[in-house]
């Protein structure tokens, strides 16, 4: 299903092509990648702006198939193999909504404090056209998307179990964001399905 917010709207408002799907995971289902993220090996990256090195305001972790690498602020990231939940996940979504992916990106937020900047999945190593799947477990955060062109912008929060689907050309002319929002005390994980090119980085 999609949750059109654009029903009698402005015609000059432009509808970002983000479909949101309720409840798409089980209580049970998030319960159990919950226990799994417990074990994931979550890191902060370091990253270098204007010359400076930071390290990232959240914790993640790169899981896919062999040769799917990803290269994050100069730095090359092997995947890590598939554990067995986030593997069914995968398959849920390659079965449900007929979406192919070979890597995921799960980022963890401790709370309100840990956020996401304005980005674009537009890696060189991620296919061109392909779609991107995002999964939410824990708090209920904003997430925004922004027009590159007109600066336009459009909030969704997605609750616990809810996916949200990116279609395919969107990276190219939207952004999006988690911004702080420091009265939330509770954890967020976010998993962001990709499809990349395998060996990319290794020919």
């Amino acid at each position: 299903m999609m949750l059109d917010l654009f029903d009698g709207q402005d015609p000059n408002i432009i509808a970002p092509p983000v479909t949101l799907h309720p409840n798409f995971l089980t209580q049970r289902q998030q319960q159990l990648l919950l226990n799994e993220v417990s074990d994931y090996p979550l890191t902060k990256i370091e990253i270098e702006v204007f010359g400076k090195k930071h390290l990232i305001p959240r914790t993640q972790a790169w899981f896919g198939d062999d040769g799917c690498d990803c290269k994050y602020s100069k730095t090359l990231i092997n995947p890590l193999p598939w554990p067995p939940m986030l593997a069914k996940l995968r398959q849920t979504l390659i079965n449900r909504c007929q979406l192919n992916f070979n890597a995921v990106l799960v980022n963890h937020y401790k709370d309100g404090h840990d956020c996401m900047g304005w980005h674009s999945d537009d890696e060189p190593e991620i296919i061109a056209g392909s779609a991107i799947a995002s999964i939410t477990l824990g708090a209920c955060r904003d997430f925004v998307v922004r027009h590159k062109a007109s600066q336009q912008k459009v909030t969704y929060t997605p609750f616990s179990g809810d996916l949200i689907i990116m279609a395919p050309g969107m990276q190219q002319t939207w952004q999006h964001a988690l911004p702080k929002r420091l009265s939330i005390t509770q954890p967020r994980v976010n998993f962001t399905f990709r499809l990349i090119t395998p060996d990319f980085y290794r020919r």
